[in-house]
């Protein structure tokens, strides 16, 4: 089981919560890692998404492109005239995918941002046929980032798993109290979780949930044959 994690834009706390993931998924003892395919302005996080990956991996595996300059990845390759071969990226996924059970993909920036001429984000998450989760900057605005994205997701024949609001802030107000309710009435997609500030741990068997969309009755199966978690 496996998926695709976008964003409602840079910034809305991707990382942060696939590393959550990831963590909560290791303590189930099952072998997994994150797949950062393209990094702009640092590899800070692709070393956190390494971080909480099983051993054995190694950063160029989780990220095998790494652009330095902190913009678009269809902008930094023009820059540093470098390009981005797509199917190596794939290649890269499904290496990782047969010695993983499961592998976390997280983009870069927003769903639609370009990659490479004719590519964006979007498409490379089609090309990997994965459910796909979105994380989502709970806050005023919220509800339109979040709808346009879930449908561009669904206009590329892509299931939308679930939505995760990332609480940036530990102050509330009414929007970051009410989208949930709204977002789910709105797009009948669950809300996942809510990740409140500074959270630094998750329940695994919610995540094997939104890993197992399609599971049905698998997933009690998945469950039980899950090891105790371990301490943390």
């Amino acid at each position: 089981m496996h998926a695709f994690i976008t964003g409602t834009g840079t910034g809305v706390g991707k990382t942060h919560v696939t590393t959550l993931m990831l963590r909560a998924l290791r303590d189930t003892g099952r072998t997994v890692c994150g797949f950062k395919p393209i990094s702009c302005g640092g590899r800070e996080d692709a070393q956190a998404i390494l971080e909480a990956s099983s051993p054995g991996f190694s950063l160029d595996e989780i990220n095998p492109v790494a652009l330095k300059t902190p913009a678009a990845p269809h902008v930094a390759c023009q820059f540093e005239g470098r390009s981005i071969d797509r199917n190596s990226l794939i290649e890269g996924f499904h290496s990782l995918a047969g010695r993983a059970d499961h592998v976390l993909v997280e983009g870069a920036g927003g769903w639609a941002v370009p990659v490479s001429p004719g590519l964006t984000m979007a498409d490379l998450a089609a090309d990997l046929k994965l459910p796909v989760i979105v994380v989502v900057d709970n806050r005023l605005g919220a509800l339109n980032h979040t709808i346009l994205t879930v449908e561009a997701i669904q206009g590329k024949g892509l299931q939308c798993a679930g939505l995760i609001l990332n609480h940036l802030a530990d102050e509330r107000d009414m929007a970051s109290i009410t989208n949930r309710q709204t977002l789910e009435e709105w797009l009948g997609i669950p809300v996942l979780e809510d990740v409140l500030h500074a959270e630094d741990h998750l329940d695994p068997q919610w995540v094997l949930e939104a890993l197992a969309p399609a599971a049905g009755k698998n997933l009690q199966s998945a469950l039980a044959a899950s090891p105790p978690c371990g301490n943390r």
